[in-house]
């Protein structure tokens, strides 16, 4: 059977289980972006106004980040502690793998169905559904097949939250395939307005936020091999909104010179959080995963214990092999 079958069946399968339920809980990964937190809140604004008992949330931070904030027009989100324990159906959104559902990862056991959702190449499957296809470009798309296949009306709110995620996980349409371009035309034409909704995501910082996107750029260092690298220190990284931290990596990958991006972030004392950038000649999906993590072969990313130098030795060791 082919992955089209495959993936159309479950897609099917998902929304039988999604049309029947009474409570919902839909999950989005650690520190969400546009593509995990619009995929569950265009599903649960669809089930919210089917009736259905509805909570979204992810492990961490405590909040949304603020360009995302909008998106939840029905008040949806809820703070991880207060999420049921026990749901009647729980949807992982965009999650590579159940780690990085963090400490609600343990929802997984106590649902009595799972659904999960997600396009990241290096996902080992999970959940009694799974809706994975790493050929699409973000996991709204399969959040949206989901909604068509319940008969649910994609109104102006629900095309906001899956167009935020087809616009941000293609770097603004330049990886998006024709098939995703017919989508964004198609929820621009259900109400998502994508001037606004863009500039907001993509387009507006802080003016703060450029001096320490100016330390980020100094600290840049380019290596022979071609790896460019910047560290983000701990202040930094309390001290800006996520959005801004998360942006670093995309302007370094614009060097010429560089095949490898890497933007190695400083979380805890000896924690850090990596995001991987390629050109496309390097397959950064394979890096992050030697190294704990996962993601698609432009853009992955990994989280790690040690010393600053110790990280950047595990790249470079990867990146060699």
């Amino acid at each position: 059977m082919s992955r089209a079958v495959t993936v159309d069946q479950a897609v099917t399968e998902a929304a039988e289980v999604l049309a029947g339920a009474g409570t919902v809980t839909l999950l989005a990964h650690l520190d969400p972006d546009a593509d995990a937190l619009g995929s569950a809140l265009a599903l649960g604004i669809a089930l919210h106004r089917r009736g259905a008992v509805v909570q979204v949330s992810f492990a961490r931070p405590d909040a949304a980040p603020e360009s995302l904030a909008p998106l939840d027009v029905e008040g949806l989100l809820v703070p991880a502690p207060l999420v049921n324990p026990a749901p009647e159906v729980l949807v992982s959104c965009d999650a590579a793998e159940p780690g990085r559902l963090g400490s609600l990862a343990r929802l997984l056991d106590t649902a009595g169905r799972t659904v999960m959702l997600d396009h990241h190449a290096t996902n080992p499957g999970f959940g009694d559904v799974q809706v994975l296809d790493p050929q699409v470009e973000a996991t709204v798309v399969l959040a949206h097949r989901v909604l068509v296949a319940m008969g649910a009306p994609i109104d102006p709110d629900v095309a906001r939250c899956l167009y935020a995620g087809l616009v941000t996980d293609t770097r603004g349409f330049r990886t998006a395939g024709p098939a995703a371009h017919r989508l964004a035309a198609e929820l621009v034409e259900a109400g998502a307005d994508p001037e606004p909704l863009t500039r907001a995501l993509m387009d507006s910082h802080p003016f703060a936020w450029f001096e320490g996107l100016g330390g980020a750029l100094e600290r840049a260092v380019l290596e022979p091999s071609g790896l460019l690298y910047t560290t983000i220190p701990l202040a930094d990284v309390r001290r800006y909104r996520p959005e801004e931290i998360d942006s670093v990596v995309e302007v370094l990958r614009t060097a010429a010179e560089a095949e490898v991006v890497a933007s190695v972030m400083q979380v805890e004392e000896n924690r850090w959080r990596v995001s991987l950038r390629s050109t496309g000649r390097v397959d950064v999906a394979a890096i992050a995963t030697a190294l704990g993590g996962g993601g698609h072969a432009m853009a992955a990313g990994f989280t790690r214990e040690g010393t600053e130098e110790e990280v950047l030795a595990a790249i470079r060791t990867a990146l060699a092999a």
